[in-house]
């Protein structure tokens, strides 16, 4: 009788948690990461393509820098009950940043940079490919450096007065050997001493496609398959690559999709 007792109760709990509403933790904006908490066993998937979810039912959603609102979120719960959302994204106003002094060939690489420059491409979308069921994300975001924030997300860059891609990371400004930290809990899946663009590069996966990005490094400090704390020490700030002077760039992808690093962290701290 007990026992029977202790499987109705148990039965009920599992219910009453699959019951639970979906949770969505972050900013509905352009360039925005968020966190998601559905029962476990939720199949999700957003704008169609299916989305990881972790045992404990915790998931991600980002959004790239012009996404349209209106992206359409699927949840199939356990119970095979089918919810859909349509999620409103606030739409931004970019900045325009020129940037003069940059090397003509850094600008407009010729043949052979050309050639480096696809070899080296393709590392950094093998490692952005990465979908680890690791959720080391949870532990929170920090700054991995301090100094002078100089670039922000989402500008438009004009470079030796040519247009070219937006940036899509934070850039701070800071002598040559500050030292750069883990901003969160993480693998190091790729670190390159010098690549042409980005120069000292390291790419640190944080679970479920996410990853953080460091480029412009003058030292590094970590291996490939390294597992990192945030606050551990993983390089120094410097001016390699496509630069003008020392300073860290600091990118977040959620896969192929560009998110803004200060909407995870808060104001830069003093030194």
């Amino acid at each position: 009788m007990l026992r029977s007792k202790f499987t109705i109760l148990l039965l009920t709990w599992s219910l009453a948690a699959w019951a639970e509403p979906l949770v969505l933790d972050g900013p509905m904006v352009q360039g925005g990461l968020v966190k998601g908490q559905v029962p476990p066993g939720t199949e999700v998937s957003i704008g169609g393509e299916p989305v990881r979810v972790s045992r404990a039912g915790d998931f991600l959603v980002g959004f790239h820098r012009d996404e349209a609102s209106g992206l359409s979120l699927k949840l199939v719960y356990p119970d095979g009950k089918v919810e859909t959302r349509k999620l409103e994204i606030e739409k931004r106003d970019y900045n325009i940043q020129r940037i003069d002094g940059l090397p003509p060939r850094k600008v407009t690489p010729n043949a052979e940079d050309l050639k480096r420059i696809r070899a080296e491409t393709k590392l950094i979308k093998q490692a952005r490919k990465l979908d680890d069921d690791r959720t080391d994300y949870k532990t929170g975001f920090i700054w991995p450096s301090v100094g002078r924030i100089s670039g922000v997300y989402g500008s438009q860059r004009i470079l030796n007065g040519q247009p070219r891609r937006p940036h899509y990371g934070i850039d701070i400004a800071a002598p040559n050997g500050t030292p750069v930290v883990a901003p969160a809990d993480g693998v190091i899946t790729l670190a390159h001493p010098d690549t042409y663009f980005n120069g000292g590069l390291i790419a640190l996966d944080h679970g479920h496609g996410l990853s953080s990005w460091f480029s412009h490094l003058s030292k590094l400090l970590v291996e490939e398959g390294a597992v990192v704390k945030r606050g551990d020490k993983i390089a120094e700030v410097g001016s390699t690559g496509r630069s003008t002077g020392p300073h860290l760039d600091w990118r977040i992808n959620l896969f192929e999709r560009r998110i803004d690093p200060s909407l995870l962290v808060g104001p830069m701290p003093t030194k």
